[in-house]
């Protein structure tokens, strides 16, 4: 990814204000509810809600993000939280990890180019361990017309039927559309803006070896 959007989000996260809300996002939480603990990689983790929210409920947590103000504010609140989290300054392009390391990876609004996603879809697949869980939840084509808030280039936005390509050799368990009140999960959008958002939910899992 570009330097300018980098420096983009060095900005927004050096306020003191969290730009996210404190709590994890609600519909992953949910999704994560059946699943066995283990090793946990949160891709573009930002400040670290989600990570920090696995690592409380006994999941081995890695938090990844290119901003290192995102990652360094991350650290301070997992700290305060008394909560153990391995946190990474890493492109999501430029990812080097061990190959099927991760029982979850959560891949939670991160919105980039087509070409970017060619080359960070796949390689998530191969972190994956086998019978481990990849869940991506991000705004759905369809929010631009139809919903609240999120990027307003469809290009970033990738619907179910793609993501599920790049998920080849899974088992998909769920390719959706979701409806999202976005009064329920602060920072997606103005806190002013009230409305429905349309998010895309896919989970997937490995097979088993």
């Amino acid at each position: 990814m570009n330097s300018a959007k980098r420096d983009s989000w060095n900005q927004r996260y050096a306020g003191s204000d969290l730009i996210w809300s404190a709590g994890p996002n609600v519909l992953f939480s949910e999704q994560v509810g059946d699943l066995q603990t283990g090793k946990a990689l949160d891709v573009a983790c930002g400040e670290g809600r989600n990570a920090i929210w696995l690592a409380e409920n006994g999941w081995q947590a890695t938090g990844v993000d290119f901003s290192e103000v995102g990652i360094e504010k991350a650290n301070t609140i997992s700290a305060k939280r008394s909560v153990a989290v391995t946190w990474l300054v890493m492109d999501v392009c430029e990812l080097e990890l061990p190959a099927a390391s991760f029982d979850l990876i959560a891949v939670l609004y991160l919105h980039t180019s087509p070409e970017e996603r060619a080359i960070w879809f796949p390689r998530l697949v191969e972190l994956l361990a086998p019978g481990g869980t990849i869940i991506y939840i991000g705004h759905d084509p369809a929010n631009i017309t139809a919903g609240t808030g999120g990027p307003q280039d469809k290009s970033l936005l990738p619907d179910a039927q793609e993501c599920c390509r790049y998920l080849a050799g899974l088992e998909i368990q769920a390719a959706q559309v979701i409806e999202r009140s976005v009064a329920s999960d602060p920072g997606h959008g103005d806190k002013h803006v009230s409305g429905i958002a349309l998010d895309c939910l896919v989970r997937a899992r490995a097979p088993s070896g």
